[in-house]
């Protein structure tokens, strides 16, 4: 999977409806940037402002989204970094569960 396959799956993760109404933005450094805005159920690859910013590479996402990697655990090994919001961060396990793949 690459960033386009995975905005993609984003966008069709939240066009399905969604409970998480928050902006979220994913940093995989040199790879690019996930926008999720839940609230406008929109989802895009820029920098815009979000309520949580998870920092993390895109192998590491890729093992946490396949399961291979816990994110607690790599949030507590600083593989996974978040500012902002905490708790928009918390509410991403449901959406995470459909962009697995």
């Amino acid at each position: 999977m690459d960033l386009a396959q995975l905005t993609a799956r984003a966008s069709e993760a939240l066009s399905g409806g969604s409970d998480f109404k928050k902006k979220v933005k994913f940093d995989f450094g040199s790879v690019g940037k996930l926008l999720i805005d839940g609230a406008n159920g929109k989802v895009d690859n820029s920098d815009d402002p979000a309520d949580a910013t998870i920092s993390v590479t895109w192998d590491d996402f890729t093992k946490i989204s396949s399961g291979a990697m816990d994110p607690t655990m790599a949030f507590m090994q600083g593989k996974l970094k978040v500012a902002g919001d905490m708790s928009v961060a918390m509410q991403l396990q449901s959406l995470m569960k459909k962009l697995a793949g």
